[in-house]
């Protein structure tokens, strides 16, 4: 069975994840800027809450959480821990009662932090600065129960070897409660599935197979066997990801994502395996929804039968 994964946001449906600067704290007094802060990790907590629901409801089966779910957590200046908020507490376990219902309703959830997550680096305070995000994404994902934080291998910086050397260091030293979690994905400009399957399989990590990556820049391995071999690095159900080029695969740039997605551009090895795929469109709900019903009026047509993803 898939499980078709939203990610992060909405499109028209009216829940939002609210985000701010570092100006607008920083022109408050310090606890009026921290119960700002607190109002917005309240609103996030409720709007997961929100997102949650309206999954179960539309038959996703899983959903990505966005990584600046608690704004400013790691600020330099503006970071806090959520327990010295006003609230604090109360917060917390709203973020617990939305771990509960995912649980309850079968629905996935995970994190994939921003491109400026770079364990590669040569530069140490760049790496610091990457360890404190996945650490606090990883609190939160112990609150609501995601299993994946999901990370790409970063830059080459001149010396691919060399890179992914540091990037293996670097992650067999991350706290417990982070390295229960990592995943990695190959990207379109620097690292292939047979650049990383190695790595995964030193550090027994799993990867998160994005065909659009992977078709825009290959490497000698067909999609059937990427598939396959990332699958045989999972300990829990795969996840994989799907998107297509906003211009079409004859554009200038095949990179950019789509509002949605053309079915017949999802792997045909997958249509049946027990897997995620978080769907990467700008359409965001509506494009899962429409994926979903193209992919079952085709099995219908076809005289096969999909499972849903209910």
């Amino acid at each position: 069975m898939i499980r078709f994964g939203l990610c992060c946001i909405f499109r028209d449906e009216p829940i939002r994840f609210r985000r701010t600067t570092a100006r607008f704290p920083g022109s408050l007094s310090p606890a009026d800027g921290r119960r700002r802060l607190a109002d917005l990790c309240r609103r996030s907590a409720s709007s997961l809450q929100q997102a949650l629901a309206y999954c179960r409801g539309a038959g996703i089966g899983a959903f990505r959480i966005n990584s600046q779910i608690l704004p400013l957590k790691t600020h330099p200046d503006f970071g806090y821990a959520v327990a010295d908020l006003p609230g604090g507490p109360e917060i917390e376990s709203l973020f617990r009662e939305a771990g509960r219902f995912a649980r309850d309703h079968d629905i996935r959830t995970s994190f994939h932090p921003d491109q400026f997550i770079l364990l590669s680096s040569p530069e140490r305070q760049v790496v610091d600065r990457s360890v404190a995000d996945l650490v606090y994404q990883a609190e939160v994902a112990e609150w609501t129960g995601a299993d994946v934080i999901n990370i790409h291998a970063g830059g080459v910086y001149g010396d691919k070897p060399g890179a992914l050397a540091r990037l293996a260091a670097h992650v067999a030293r991350l706290p417990d409660m982070v390295r229960r979690r990592p995943t990695l994905e190959n990207d379109d400009r620097s690292y292939t599935p047979a650049d990383l399957l190695p790595v995964c399989r030193q550090l027994d990590l799993p990867l998160v197979y994005d065909v659009h990556h992977h078709r825009c820049l290959p490497d000698g391995l067909d999609e059937e066997t990427a598939t396959r071999r990332a699958m045989a690095t999972w300990n829990r159900e795969p996840l994989f990801h799907l998107s297509i080029p906003a211009a079409g695969w004859g554009g200038k740039d095949p990179r950019p994502h789509h509002d949605y997605i053309d079915a017949a551009d999802m792997p045909a090895c997958w249509c049946h395996l027990d897997i995620t795929v978080e769907v990467e469109a700008k359409a965001k709900e509506l494009a899962v929804a429409r994926l979903m019903q193209d992919l079952a009026r085709a099995d219908g047509a076809s005289g096969r039968s999909r499972p849903s993803s209910d």
